[in-house]
């Protein structure tokens, strides 16, 4: 107990050091918001990361896919690595850092704004933002009440306010610098804290072969009836598991406090030295929590998914570890929820301040009272997400991973497809925009309150927001082929940033003059 409890003191003492020693990186908008756009590659990558993953993701998702789907369920990290981190970064890295900057932009409203035009899309985008972050920030304390009461036998409510104090207290000093620099080293400790436990784990199973061996031996008829499935390449349902893998990988392009990271990195040396760090991150930490997730069942006769559900799996596999490595998995629990809270709550107190806020409900607002009015909308949102997730706890709403899907769903289902037809597409119109806007989110306000009518398939709010996903890719161009085209003027002023020269070593591009 000693040990849990010097490791956490150390931990909370190092993430509000770093967070009143950067306040002189957040004296002015664009510090606090993006911290100068001056951000190196390893930091970026790392707070991409480890935005990306949190307690959802290692209690609730490895859990949960890790019971249904058995060892495929690594296919989800796998997706996570390749498509929610590698291809997310090529496509999208360098051109988000170049045309936002070029529009001068610093939330993904205000790009929507001046890209297409219309202060209505930035209100509608911010209020959509604003909306569904909640659900997701509240969902991220889940994970920590069963970890924190198997290792401490501490009140969920009390877990849940201590976590939300400190992380508001660090982003709120020190603002997206703070956020990043914590970012790097909670990821640090999520990269070993995550290849320790699935060591300790498998060994605790007499090893990888005889745990996979041991999974094949598992059946269960109610989901299939074929031998060894839960050890096998696809699992029992490879449909709803590709929903999984869409959700979560595909999710990250169109998710505010992601794409908003590459906002802020340095150079193009920093985005391809980010893009395989980041790509590294997600194979190990996503990978190795849905690989241990995979052998959930070896302990099936110590859980009980119908009184627990699936939020108990990870917690009970963990329980028989050495104190030490309980205390690291606590820290690592922590260090993924802290940072994604901390992005989070950044995206959305800028969001609500910069595009709803200002010149809108306040028409006079200088730099100082941007600052001000952010700091107290952390506090806001943060005291907010506590509430709810005090209440979902108390009442047992629903599940970790219904709260994400909603989330995730309704976000990057609005905004993945205008957001990159915006980058790349001229003929994006508005009316594309607004039709991805909508269907999106009434999709998924549909799912949470009348699911039972939808088609058995999309009952699921994670194939429903991988659905919404989808259909934005085809909503969005299909509606503008159709509607008003865009005003030539604007799209030809933000496309401009594209053809700005540059002088690159020969390294990087060969030279046009042909030898003669």
């Amino acid at each position: 107990m000693v040990i849990k409890i010097m490791l956490l003191i150390i931990f909370f003492l190092l993430m509000l050091s770093i967070g009143f020693i950067c306040r002189k990186n957040s004296t002015d908008v664009n510090g606090f918001v993006l911290g100068g756009r001056s951000v190196g590659p390893w930091v970026t990558a790392f707070a991409y990361g480890t935005s990306y993953f949190s307690a959802v993701v290692f209690v609730g998702y490895a859990g949960q896919f890790g019971w249904k789907y058995g060892i495929a369920a690594t296919w989800a990290g796998i997706g996570n690595a390749l498509i929610g981190s590698l291809l997310a970064w090529v496509i999208l890295g360098r051109r988000t850092r170049i045309m936002t900057q070029h529009l001068d932009s610093a939330t993904m409203p205000q790009f929507f704004a001046a890209r297409f035009g219309g202060r209505s899309l930035k209100i509608a985008a911010s209020v959509i933002t604003f909306i569904f972050l909640i659900p997701y920030t509240a969902s991220l304390y889940n994970g920590l009440s069963r970890l924190f009461g198997m290792a401490f036998n501490i009140d969920y409510s009390i877990c849940v306010i201590v976590m939300a104090v400190l992380t508001g207290i660090y982003v709120i000093a020190g603002g997206y610098m703070a956020t990043a620099i914590n970012d790097f080293i909670q990821g640090i400790i999520m990269l070993v804290g995550i290849s320790a436990v699935v060591v300790s784990v498998l060994n605790s199973q007499g090893g990888f072969l005889e745990a996979l061996d041991g999974l094949a031996r598992i059946s269960d008829d109610s989901v299939s009836t074929t031998p060894g499935v839960f050890a096998s390449f696809f699992g029992p349902d490879p449909l709803n598991l590709l929903g999984v893998v869409i959700l979560t990988s595909l999710g990250t392009w169109g998710l505010p406090q992601m794409v908003q990271k590459f906002y802020a990195i340095k150079s193009e040396k920093a985005i391809a030295k980010g893009t395989i760090v980041s790509t590294f991150f997600a194979f190990v930490v996503a990978g190795g929590c849905y690989f241990l997730g995979g052998f959930g069942r070896l302990f099936s006769d110590q859980i009980d998914i119908a009184a627990n559900g699936y939020d108990s799996v990870v917690p009970t596999m963990l329980s028989s570890l050495p104190d030490f490595l309980i205390a690291v998995v606590v820290i690592l629990v922590l260090s993924a929820s802290m940072s994604t809270l901390s992005s989070l709550v950044l995206t959305s107190s800028s969001t609500l301040t910069l595009d709803l806020l200002k010149g809108h409900v306040i028409k006079d607002m200088d730099e100082k009272k941007q600052l001000f009015i952010m700091r107290c909308l952390i506090v806001v949102f943060v005291a907010i997400s506590v509430v709810i997730a005090i209440i979902q706890y108390k009442q047992n709403v629903t599940f970790i991973a219904q709260l994400m899907g909603v989330s995730w769903g309704a976000l990057a289902g609005a905004f993945l497809a205008p957001f990159l037809y915006g980058l790349y597409w001229k003929g994006t119109s508005k009316a594309g925009v607004w039709c991805s806007f909508v269907f999106s989110t009434v999709v998924m306000l549909a799912n949470m309150f009348v699911r039972s009518s939808f088609p058995k398939l999309l009952q699921s709010p994670i194939n429903a927001g991988a659905f919404c996903m989808l259909a934005g890719l085809v909503i969005v161009p299909v509606i503008s082929v159709f509607t008003k085209k865009p005003d030539k003027t604007l799209v030809d002023s933000a496309f401009a940033c594209y053809d700005i020269e540059v002088m690159v070593h020969q390294s990087t591009s060969l030279s046009d003059e042909s030898d003669t």
